[in-house]
């Protein structure tokens, strides 16, 4: 699946809870360290997307769970990453604060 696909996908989750597309940017932004015109309109597939990704040291601290399943016990580390993404959105639509979503300490 080509990561323009997933974008508008999660644009309409935050969107319709409140936030802000420029903070999805951000986001995702942090953890994938893709400037917000890359992560528009990106047709590269979600391997070829993470592989590229600066995903920081941080993110092993992104845990709990989607889909049913705890993120810190998927093995695969694409799956992982994926999920990670997903944790990190749901914690937006939510209402969390940007700097917590990017466990930014205090």
């Amino acid at each position: 699946m080509p990561f323009n696909r997933l974008y508008p996908l999660y644009l309409a989750k935050v969107t319709k809870k409140g936030r802000t597309q420029a903070e999805l940017d951000a986001v995702i932004g942090w953890f994938t360290g893709y400037a917000p015109a890359q992560l528009h309109d990106s047709p590269l597939s979600l391997r070829d997307f993470f592989a590229g990704a600066q995903v920081p040291p941080v993110a092993t601290a992104i845990t709990g769970v989607v889909c049913g399943v705890r993120v810190e016990a998927i093995s695969d580390p694409l799956l992982q990453q994926i999920r990670r993404l997903d944790k990190l959105v749901d914690e937006l639509a939510r209402g969390k604060a940007l700097t917590k979503i990017q466990r930014v300490q205090a």
